[in-house]
Formats: structure tokens, sequence, C-alpha cells
């Protein structure tokens, strides 16, 4: 590995202070224009890289915000993903992005490495298995901001940013059951976490508030992957009478639950019902397009780190709210709509 070039050797080779060099590289008024431009001409002529790290920690201040998510395999983290790092990058701040891969353990270390590696706050998104919030508190103690998001602990008064899933679960099941559905499926994962919890609570209550009984046997929890939707249309299948309404949590695992249902002679919207949830691209590709809750990841992800911004740069103080909720609707397709077109 070669030398790391300085300011020094900089000055060195222009015969000028290094003082004058550091001031230069700052464009500071102090320096004509044109020796800046020899210092900055010289520096890219040499490969002087600025050390950030070294100047930051000077500032007591690292300019990195840590993203902790559950997963990268997911339109939806990284549509929230987007929404963090426009807002990131215009306030000067860089991102360091951790994932759990749905561990708790993974989730315990990522969090570790995230302190030690000194960053000024935290966004983070729970995974499964997280059983609370212990492992955060060494940012807890020196303050350090952190703020959940999508997967959370509601339970906390940590600061969250999350959709209102017990409504988006009431308003999916309530437009199923206007379609004349009565044998609806709940096909969703972990009920441990938030989101599932409060979809699967919309559903049940949706039910008794048509007089409907709640079913366990109708009710699918499972991992989000492809192999699980696939297994979970099978079960569909052998279930009398069938059913006539899908709820499914997630709109990947909707749209491959619907295909392979299809596949085995069902129709939709005509035998069956379905309603996914998050609004993801392949909603409107799919045959027939699928009727979802709109979750909107990237404004999810702008709020988010926007409060995270403002709290570091001394404009807001994320203490004095503990819940922010983002807004979402039911978009109607055609999958759903047993009842002809219209919402």
């Amino acid at each position: 590995m070669g030398k790391e070039i300085t300011i020094y050797d900089i000055a060195r080779e222009l015969n000028i202070s290094p003082a004058t060099v550091s001031r230069g590289l700052k464009n500071s008024s102090a320096v004509s224009k044109p020796t800046i431009k020899k210092i900055l001409e010289k520096a890219g002529e040499m490969g002087y890289r600025h050390n950030s790290f070294a100047s930051n920690l000077r500032r007591q201040k690292s300019y990195t915000i840590g993203i902790l998510l559950h997963t990268l395999h997911s339109n939806f983290v990284a549509s929230v993903l987007a929404g963090i790092e426009k807002i990131t990058a215009a306030a000067g701040y860089n991102i360091l992005i951790v994932h759990s891969r749905e561990d708790y353990e993974q989730e315990v270390e990522n969090v570790r490495n995230l302190f030690h590696n000194r960053v000024d706050g935290v966004i983070a998104s729970l995974s499964f298995s997280t059983r609370n919030l212990d492992h955060f508190n060494p940012f807890f103690e020196k303050n350090i901001p952190v703020i959940f998001f999508d997967r959370v602990e509601e339970d906390s008064e940590k600061t969250h940013v999350i959709i209102d899933n017990y409504k988006c679960g009431y308003i999916a099941t309530q437009h199923l059951l206007q379609q004349g559905c009565r044998r609806i499926v709940l096909f969703t994962s972990s009920l441990k976490r938030n989101v599932y919890y409060q979809r699967h609570r919309g559903y049940t209550d949706a039910l008794f508030d048509a007089g409907i009984q709640y079913d366990k046997d109708l009710l699918l929890v499972k991992d989000i992957s492809e192999e699980s939707a696939l297994e979970a249309a099978q079960e569909i299948l052998q279930m009398r009478p069938l059913p006539d309404g899908l709820f499914v949590t997630n709109d990947f695992e909707a749209t491959v639950c619907m295909q392979a249902l299809k596949r085995n002679g069902l129709k939709v919207p005509g035998d069956i019902a379905v309603v996914g949830f998050n609004n993801d691209s392949i909603s409107k590709i799919v045959e027939p397009q699928l009727t979802t809750i709109n979750y909107p990841g990237r404004e999810m992800g702008e709020v988010t780190a926007r409060n995270m911004v403002n709290h570091l740069n001394g404009q807001g103080n994320i203490s004095n709210t503990n819940r922010i909720i983002i807004r979402s609707e039911l978009i109607v397709r055609e999958s759903s709509l047993k009842k002809g077109k219209g919402r």
C-alpha cells in the first residue's frame, strides 16, 4: 500500500505552508483564488484524500447515520432507503447500512457495531425475533437519537414512524366483505411483530363487526418468501369449503399465491377475491391487477430521515413525540372486484 499523501506533502511540493494548504482545500477566502487552484490541482495530481474521520472526530461528530434493516430483499425497504438517502445526502450526512436478516442475535451485533462506529444517530426497523430494545441502551444512555420505523415496539416511548396497521387490516377485510366474501383467509407473518399483529387485529374486528365468527383455520402465518406463498396456495386449495376471499399482508406473496391458485383452476376474483399490501410495482403488472394497501415507503423514509437530521442539527427534538403516523389507503383493482368495477 502506497504512502498516504498529507497536506505537508502538498505544501512541500508547492513551497507554501501547510496552514495555507489546509485553508486552500477548504476554499477559504483567506487564500487567493490562483493559490487555491494550484493547491487543488496538486492535491488531485498527488492523490490526496481528505481525512474526514479525523476531522469529524475532532468535532465530536461523524456526520454518519446508521441504518438498521431487517432485510435488503424487499421493494418496500428499497423505497424507504431511497427516501432516507434523499434527505441525508442533501443535509451532508452519510449513511451506514446494516441488516439483521431477521435474526435477533445478528441485530444485537449490528447495533453494537454501529455504536462503536460512532454514528450520530440510528434509524432502525426490527427483526421478526427481536425481544426487546435492551441492545439499544448504549445509545439511549448517551442521548444518541434512535428513530424506529415500520417494525417497532409500539409500547415503547421511543420515537417511531409507522402507518395505522390496524386500520389497514380493517379496511382491507371490510372491502372483501363488501364484495360478498364470507370465508376470508388471512395470510400473514409473525404476529409477534407489531405490523402483522395490528393487521390481524383489524382483520378480526372487521369480521366481528360484520357478524362473522373468527375461524383460526383461515389464518396462515408464515415467513416472507416465494416458497411460503406457494405452500399457502396449496393449503388454501385443500380447505373445504373453499375460501372466497384472501388478504395477504405482502404484495409479492399475494402475487405468487394468486398465480398458483389460478394455475390450479380458480378464477380471480370470481372464485376468490384477493387483496395484497404495500402497493409494490408488481401489483400493477400482475393479471389481474392487485387490489392493495398503499404503503408509501419513500415518504416514510423521508419523514424519518428529516426528523433525524432536524434533531441532529438542533432544529427539532424527537423527544417531543413518540409516534408519527404516515397516511395509507386502499387501492382497488381488478383482483378483488366480485361485484364489478368501482370502489
